[in-house]
């Protein structure tokens, strides 16, 4: 990794990105240790509660459409 690319902060739409691969529960060592160096705290609070009211929606949705 070259020194570069350190300390620059990610833009909420790379946090997002995180975030969905961390519901999905797939993330290599090395973009997790990037992530930590980079990603804005609050951008990834967001962005995860983003994520969870999606993922709350589209369970309700399924419901939805299997009971009704």
């Amino acid at each position: 990794m070259n020194d570069s690319g350190r300390g620059r902060k990610s833009s909420f739409g790379q946090s997002m990105k995180a975030v969905m691969w961390s519901f999905f529960g797939v993330r290599k060592r090395r973009d997790l240790e990037a992530d930590a160096t980079q990603l804005n705290p609050l951008h990834v609070i967001v962005a995860a509660l983003i994520g969870a009211a999606i993922f709350i929606g589209v369970l309700i949705l399924i419901v939805r459409v299997v009971v009704g």
